[in-house]
Parts: structure tokens; sequence; C-alpha cells
């Protein structure tokens, strides 16, 4: 019987009664909000803080774009390091007590060593032609998997060098707690920067439409919200559900229509070697060509029009905002779930009114899986350029061997003549 206890001390089971409580954030509101607001209810003080800081995240994420792709790039890196560190420092705090060994310096490490695996995916990819010209950089591309499983071994070997009796489970615990951050962090901001590549329009309206399905959501069911949507999630409301999802198609349909007329937001990001930085120049594809479509009949006897002018991609944006309003609030009950779980109301305080970055970007998450799976399934073709940038790094007599192929595929085809000589 004193076996059976010792065993079970040594796996360390608990009940979600015996998770210690995190220390609640401090209120980082500014000195000079809380005096204006001062004379207000709760309920209005944090609608007016909610919306100073939304006003202000949106007027920066502008001048973002502004600057260009390269600068949206670190954006969705500083993100991702952030809500990184927000969801490893909730398991820090409430397993410190143990004083397990290296948890949070393997933490950051597995950080490092995935970040080093997918953008040096990325490098592989999109700078062919800037790795061509490197020779220190063309054995780290060659070698990348290999020197990425390298690191990753390290790190594993460490783990198990730092496992200490009495807290097996735990430490187990805590290492799975790294890689399910990692997915959620890391392989989903690598799939923004995969959308990015496509063209900012990919990277905009997705981003877009959940931001404005939560300004939407919440400002519905501020006013108008009476019945409970879900119990993870108390304050939501179906009005502001439903108020949410009719505006979210509409702003997407609309703020399509506008980023659809310029080149510089419907272009693919392209590296130029040649000027060493990020082009967006290309002749629009049929999705961003305007199009006349007919109306279904019980439209045209409401609106009194039989066609309409649109991009084909503002179809593909009713798509987007659909699952945006629909399906991405499922990411914040997730959000919702886990906080309620640790005794938690955010991620932490780092902006006043609204918790920490992962408590603004947790649906954001699931909308880049859904917005990369969407490309590849119903939009994405050959890609001329990246096949292009993939020959050129080709030896000489593998070109020639390439040439050769297409130049009696294309004269089987009867494009070329049998005499033509290359």
């Amino acid at each position: 019987e004193v076996d059976l206890e010792e065993r079970l001390g040594e796996l360390d089971l608990r009940s979600d009664s015996d998770i210690p409580d995190v220390p609640p954030p401090t209120d980082s509101t500014p000195e000079i909000l809380k005096r204006a607001l001062s004379g207000l209810s709760a309920r209005w003080k944090n609608w007016w803080i909610r919306g100073i800081l939304t006003l202000a995240m949106i007027s920066v994420f502008f001048l973002i774009i502004y600057l260009g792709s390269f600068m949206l790039m670190l954006l969705v890196l500083s993100i991702q390091v952030k809500c990184y560190h927000e969801i490893i420092t909730i398991g820090y705090r409430v397993y410190h007590s143990y004083d397990l060994p290296w948890f949070r310096s393997l933490s950051w490490y597995f950080l490092l060593c995935v970040n080093y695996f997918f953008y040096g995916e990325t490098v592989a990819d999109y700078f062919a032609t800037f790795v061509q010209r490197r020779e220190q950089l063309q054995f780290l591309i060659r070698y990348h998997r290999f020197i990425s499983f390298a690191l990753y071994l390290t790190g594993f070997c460490m783990f198990v060098l730092s496992l200490v009796k009495k807290h097996y489970r735990l430490q187990f615990y805590m290492f799975a707690w790294t890689h399910v951050t990692l997915l959620i962090t890391v392989t989903q901001s690598h799939l923004v920067i995969q959308n990015l590549f496509e063209g900012m329009i990919w990277f905009l309206v997705p981003i877009s439409s959940v931001i404005c399905n939560d300004i939407t959501a919440y400002i519905f069911g501020f006013f108008f919200g009476r019945t409970p949507l879900i119990k993870l999630s108390p304050k939501k409301t179906w009005e502001g559900f439903i108020g949410g999802f009719f505006s979210t198609v509409v702003f997407g349909f609309i703020f399509s229509y506008f980023l659809a007329q310029h080149q510089y937001f419907v272009c693919p990001v392209e590296y130029n070697s040649e000027t060493n930085r990020f082009v967006t120049e290309c002749e629009p594809s049929e999705l961003f060509q305007m199009k006349k479509y007919s109306l279904p009949p019980l439209l045209q006897a409401m609106l009194g029009w039989e066609t309409v002018n649109m991009y084909p991609f503002q179809m593909h944006s009713i798509a987007l905002s659909t699952f945006a309003s629909l399906i991405g609030p499922f990411g914040g009950f997730f959000a919702s779930g886990f906080k309620r779980a640790f005794k938690i109301k955010d991620f932490a305080d780092t902006i006043p009114g609204h918790g920490g970055i992962m408590d603004r970007f947790d649906c954001q998450y699931l909308m880049a899986t859904f917005v990369h799976v969407y490309i590849t399934s119903f939009i994405r073709g050959p890609n001329p350029s990246k096949l292009l940038k993939q020959l050129l790094i080709l030896q000489p007599e593998q070109q020639l061997s390439v040439y050769k192929t297409l130049k009696s595929h294309l004269v089987e085809k009867g494009i070329l003549q049998p005499s033509l000589r290359g």
C-alpha cells in the first residue's frame, strides 16, 4: 500500500481544482485614460478603453501596410513570439513552484529550432536566386532539413537529461505544452506569411474580416445582446454573433472590391534579387479582372438589375468572410476554455481593455490555416516564376536536359516547328 502511494506520488496526479492559481494581470490602462473616464460606469469605461485602443491598433496596422510586405512579415513574426511568450508564461507561472530545470530555456530553444526550419523553407522557396549567389547560404539551404533535425534532436536530448524523479509526469506535461504552443503559434504564423506571398489581398481580407467580426459582434452584443451564445464565453450573445456575421460578409465584399483594383494588393509578393527588395508588380490574374455576372431572378426583381459588374475575387471574399464570422469565433471559444481551465481572465495585460496579444489573435490562427487550405484547394495553379527560379539553380547539364525535354514536348503539340533550332 505504501509502495502504491509512492508510485502515485511519482506520477504527480492532479485534479483541476489542484491547479495553482495564476496571479491576475495588473491594470495597464494609462493614467490619462483612467482620469478622463473616471466618472463612467465600469461597463462604459471598458467600452471607451477598448474603442480607443482598437482605433490605435488599426492605425498602426495601416501604417505597417503602407511600409510594405517585409514590415508585415516582421509584424507577423513579432506577434508570433509574443503569443508564444504569453502561453509559455502561463505554464511557467502555474508550475514554477516545482522548480523544473530548463523548462523556459528549452521552450525558447524549441521556438528557435522550429522558426529556423520554417523560415529556412521559405528562403529556399522564394529566395532561390539570392541564395544561388552566396556560397555560404548554399550550404545552409542544401542541408537545411538535416541541420533543423539536428537542432531539434539536441533539444530533445537535453529534455531527457533534465528529467527529475517524482516529476516525470509533470515534465512530460510541460514538454507537450511547449509543442502544442509551437503548433498553434509558429505553424500558423508560417501559413500567414505563405498567404502573404500569394498576394497582399490574401493577407488583408482574412485578417480584416476577423477584426471586423470581433468589432461588430462586440457592438451588436453590447447594445442588443440578450441571448447567451455559449457557456465558455458568457458575454458572447446570439445577437452579436448574427450581427457580426452579416456585417463581416458585407465588409469583406466591399473591402475586396477596393483592394482588387490595385496591383500592390493583388500581385504575388516576390523578391527581386537585382534590387534586393520585395516587389508586387504583375499582370493581374482573372480573379482581379472585372467581369459581368447575371443576377438570379429573385435579385433581378428586387434590384431591377439583370447583370452586375464585379471582381471574381469578391465571390471568394464571401467564403472567407463567412468562415471568419461563423467558424473563426470558435478559436476564441477555444481560448476561453483554455483560460477558464487555468482560472485566468486574459493571457496577459499587454493591451488595456483587450488583454494580451493572444487574446486578440486567437481567431486569426484558425483563419490562417483555412486561407492556406482554400488557396491550395481552389486557387493556386502552377507558378511559372517559382519554377523558373528552381530551374536557374540547376547544373548546366540539368538545365539543358530540361530544355530538350520541353522542346520535344512543344514540337509534339505543334507549338514549335520540328525544324526550329534553339
